[in-house]
């Protein structure tokens, strides 16, 4: 089933994309892609999450590495809920309900905890895992019209659509697909798009926009009333993201704890990502009326958080995983949190030491 899956959707965006003249935006390709219903890769009934290959998963998210992470952010989110003097929780993306375990174990039990997910496969396996916090937690397929409390995404920004931008040493492109002998292809096309940067690139340099990660920001500060929002992500500001250096770009894809840089092949198998442009994402807070409260690595948001506290008598294996979270070579350095508030003052925990607010 799961391989006749990936098989159906691409003739079915085979036949869409040729009904609509041979070609789609790269953005509207990798939307199908991953959230077409049924068919798109976070819509299928496998696994995507997990810290091995022999569990069926694709990939690792921190929360499935150590269930310290959620227990260290738990402290960040506690101490926002306070300041914002409210109960409620929001996650958006919430995979397999690792962090919504987490943080439900380590928050206050009045804490009321929502989950927005537009995969029903996944909110199936969110309410199998949550079952014991039955009353607590609350299901949404579509985003809150107001928001009083805090909001969490881990590896959401990432997962958004981007659209894919071509340097020709003369001018910039936009990427999409078309289709060839019921094949997909690359095929490039006039636009008036290009970097946020003044930049000079190499010839062939290919980079991505996120347009849409940008608006969802902007949706959300639209509708928080008072509270925080706090981002977890590996990305860049940027300064590096659009260095010349950088010239293919960040788009990636994984399967099987295997990466690879086509999403073109298997489409719906795998997942497909970029790295996230954080000065945008800041940017974009900012202009819609959010205090940018906090910038800085994985790593020092989770010791200002209390991880290593936490790690006191924790067994070997926690350990061992605890580490990957803060190592540079891992995902300490890599991953960054970004933090954003309205209607409340507070000096944010989890950037009191290393915030790179000056780098965006």
């Amino acid at each position: 089933m799961a391989g006749a899956e990936p098989h159906s959707l691409s003739t079915l965006l085979v036949q869409r994309i040729a009904a609509d003249g041979g070609w789609w935006p790269f953005d509207r390709f990798m939307a199908a892609a991953l959230y077409e219903p049924g068919l798109g890769y976070y819509s299928r009934g496998d696994r995507q999450f997990g810290t091995l290959p022999s569990s069926g998963s694709d990939f690792v998210t921190a929360p499935e590495l150590s269930p310290l992470f959620g227990a260290a952010l738990a402290r960040q989110v506690a101490q926002a809920l306070g300041a914002a003097g409210a109960r409620d929780v929001y996650e958006f993306g919430a995979g397999s309900g690792a962090l919504a375990e987490q943080l439900l174990q380590a928050l206050p039990a009045d804490v009321r905890y929502h989950i927005v997910d537009l995969s029903g496969t996944l909110r199936e396996r969110q309410q199998a895992r949550l079952a014991a916090f039955d009353g607590r937690v609350r299901w949404h397929d579509r985003l809150p019209d107001s928001i009083t409390g805090v909001v969490v995404g881990n590896e959401v920004l990432d997962a958004m659509p981007v659209q894919l931008l071509h340097w020709t040493g003369e001018a910039w492109w936009e990427l999409g697909v078309a289709v060839e002998n019921d094949a997909f292809k690359w095929q490039d096309r006039a636009t008036t798009l290009k970097p946020p940067v003044d930049t000079e690139f190499a010839p062939g340099t290919v980079t991505e926009l996120h347009l849409q990660a940008e608006a969802f920001v902007r949706t959300l500060a639209d509708r928080l009333q008072r509270g925080a929002l706090f981002f977890i992500d590996y990305g860049f500001p940027e300064a590096e993201y659009y260095h010349p250096q950088r010239s293919g770009g960040t788009l990636m894809c994984h399967r099987g704890h295997l990466a690879d840089s086509n999403p073109l092949v298997d489409v719906g198998a795998k997942d497909i990502t970029a790295h996230v442009d954080f000065t945008g994402i800041a940017l974009a807070g900012q202009d819609a009326g959010l205090n940018v409260i906090g910038y800085t690595t994985q790593a020092h948001f989770l010791m200002n958080c209390g991880i290593l506290d936490l790690l006191q008598g924790a067994d070997l294996r926690t350990t061992a995983n605890t580490q990957k979270l803060l190592t540079e070579h891992e995902m300490g350095e890599l991953f960054k949190v970004i933090g954003f508030a309205r209607g409340v003052s507070f000096d944010p925990l989890g950037f009191t030491a290393g915030d790179r607010c000056h780098t965006l």
